[in-house]
């Protein structure tokens, strides 16, 4: 697979440092470059200095702008074989142009976790209701899963989201591809990894950016960590995460060895030092990062069935899951305190990453799917009527409310 030309249309410049959706980004990218893909990466977003520098690998970078038809002279000059967009709010500003100027593109959706998903979790678990199926019956699941219909291929991370795509909403599994984390297993450096004994201390981690790590937090703060302190008096524990705002800050207590600690510059080597990591999860989807990270670093997690979610599989879990506070400190404790229970715990991540994240595997099924979907696009696109229409309609709405605020924006 040479001479293809891969356009990524970023929501954000990827931050793999600060985030599980920057890590999977930069995954994705070297899948295609294994793959001698020529890579443009483009982006509304405003820079970061917490981005990686694509540069490194001989990636061009272009800063775009949503309702602007200067991209449409970009494109038609760059002319990409396929189009990869970072989450279904760049296919609902970008899609229809890419379809109008570049008809033979191959448009991939990623779609990080279904944000429709994680959206109706919180939304239930805040107005303490119930989560039921119906929930997800909402303005965010149309748009996300229209974004779908008008893609040739959405890559999913999850299998528990797979199952609720084809089974609950009746999605056509020609459209979708399960395409979890990427794990190079040569980074997996077990006899290199720190022992029981020279670990100490609990950690939690998570970029505050996302509702999920502060909801986390916050139960750790007031219902969990209190509960722990009482049977390990001399443990602290240290919460990292990118983007702390005023709120989380004030979470900082050392008088109860409660550390909020900001931005780590490297996740796996923080998650290293430490004998077990937290994340006592409410809500949430797709799958989580730092349970990978924890895993590559030998280091074993508590969390909540929602946090496990999709991660294991029919495997033993890397630690424990519990989902009430009294539950989660007396497994974090026992998990602490216990080297035989730890080792095993510790063993059965590493059973999982080569199981079930083994990036080799996944690489062999994405280009199979992709030589194939290149072979027989038109034909795809013939059969995906709902597809086409909702390309139609909504795009065409899309379209004359794009031309009708770059005008605005002109006679400003």
């Amino acid at each position: 697979m040479t001479g293809k030309k891969l356009l990524i249309i970023g929501f954000v410049w990827p931050e793999p440092n600060s985030s599980a959706a920057g890590s999977r980004m930069m995954q994705l990218i070297r899948l295609f470059l294994s793959k001698k893909f020529e890579i443009i990466y483009a982006s509304p977003a405003k820079d970061s200095v917490h981005a990686e520098d694509l540069s490194d690998y001989k990636i061009q970078t272009q800063q775009i702008s949503a309702n602007n038809s200067d991209f449409d002279d970009y494109i038609k000059k760059l002319n990409p074989s396929h189009v990869l967009f970072d989450r279904f709010m760049m296919e609902e500003q970008f899609g229809w142009r890419i379809a109008e100027n570049c008809p033979d593109a191959i448009r991939i959706l990623d779609t990080q976790d279904l944000h429709f998903f994680r959206k109706a979790r919180q939304r239930a678990y805040e107005q303490k209701q119930n989560f039921v199926k119906s929930s997800l019956l909402t303005d965010e699941a149309k748009r996300e899963i229209a974004s779908m219909y008008r893609s040739d291929l959405s890559l999913i991370i999850s299998q528990t989201e797979m199952q609720l795509l084809i089974k609950h909403f009746k999605i056509d599994k020609k459209l979708l591809l399960y395409l979890p984390f990427l794990v190079d297993q040569k980074l997996i450096q077990k006899e290199n990894l720190p022992a029981f004994e020279e670990r100490q201390d609990f950690v939690s981690i998570g970029n505050f950016l996302h509702p999920p790590n502060f909801d986390k937090t916050k139960f750790l703060k007031e219902e969990i960590w209190p509960l722990i302190k009482k049977k390990l008096p001399e443990a602290r524990l240290f919460i990292y995460g990118a983007y702390t705002s005023q709120k989380v800050e004030q979470l900082h207590q050392p008088k109860d060895d409660f550390y909020i600690m900001g931005r780590a510059a490297d996740a796996v080597g923080v998650i290293r030092e430490s004998r077990v990591l937290l994340a006592p999860l409410r809500f949430g989807a797709g799958l989580k990062g730092k349970f990978i990270d924890g895993m590559r670093a030998g280091t074993p997690a508590i969390t909540t069935i929602i946090g496990a979610e999709g991660i294991c599989g029919d495997l033993p879990w890397c630690g424990e899951i519990a989902n009430e506070p009294q539950l989660i400190a007396e497994q974090a404790v026992k998990l602490y305190t216990n080297k035989k229970r730890w080792t095993l715990a510790q063993k059965n991540g590493f059973q999982i990453l080569e199981k079930r994240f083994k990036a080799s595997t996944f690489k062999s099924i994405f280009f199979k799917r992709l030589n194939k979907l290149e072979k027989e696009l038109s034909q795809n696109r013939q059969e995906n009527f709902v597809g086409q229409m909702l390309m139609h309609h909504s795009h065409q709405s899309t379209k004359y409310m794009s031309r009708w605020i770059e005008e605005k924006n002109k006679k400003k």
